[in-house]
């Protein structure tokens, strides 16, 4: 029994050294709205991850070892937040039971980073839309941004973090400054 006891709790001391997996600082920065274009015009929000894998960025050390690294965020929820705050930011306001819904979907959100012990190459895709629904119609956008970078050595975490925060907040100054969808909404709401 005590040799039991004893196997189990070196077991769980190896566990919980054992190192954890890598994960990234996901936080895009909303654009925000001086002035609001409607006051008080109400929509739902929901949103939908569609990327066949959920992980952030793919790192190739060029050893035939590519690393997958997750977002500590749950990217689906930190893009729909983003969004809101956005809206809210123009005079929107957020209701469960508006008529008038705006769907956010993730299609591609991936950093690639290929490096070596000298130098960097990193390329960043996102792809994500928005449908924007009233009883009348509706109205479907699809934003895309990329970004690449190269620098010296190796990719560090921060650095990577750095090209997927940047390229999340274009697509999302793109969506805010959206004339054709601020006017649908705008009408519509």
């Amino acid at each position: 029994m005590r040799k039991l006891v004893l196997a189990a709790s070196v077991a769980l001391l190896a566990a919980c050294s054992s190192p954890q997996e890598e994960q990234l600082n996901f936080s895009p920065r909303a654009t925000l709205s001086n002035s609001n274009i409607v006051n008080g015009s109400t929509f739902m929000i929901t949103s939908q991850d569609v990327r066949s894998a959920q992980y952030v960025a793919l790192v190739d050390s060029g050893r035939s070892n590519i690393e997958p690294i997750h977002a500590k965020q749950n990217v689906r929820i930190t893009l729909e937040n983003a969004l809101l705050e956005q809206f809210q930011s123009q005079g929107f306001q957020s209701s469960v039971s508006s008529k008038n819904t705006i769907e956010v979907e993730v299609q591609e959100l991936l950093v690639s980073v290929k490096h070596s012990v000298m130098e960097n190459e990193m390329d960043a895709k996102l792809v994500m839309s928005i449908t924007a629904e009233t009883p009348q119609g509706k109205l479907v956008r699809t934003y895309t941004g990329t970004a690449q970078r190269t620098g010296a050595l190796s990719a560090s975490n921060e650095e990577i973090e750095q090209v997927l925060n940047d390229v999340t907040s274009l697509v999302l100054r793109e969506a805010a400054n959206d004339r054709e969808l601020q006017n649908y909404m705008q009408e519509r709401f």
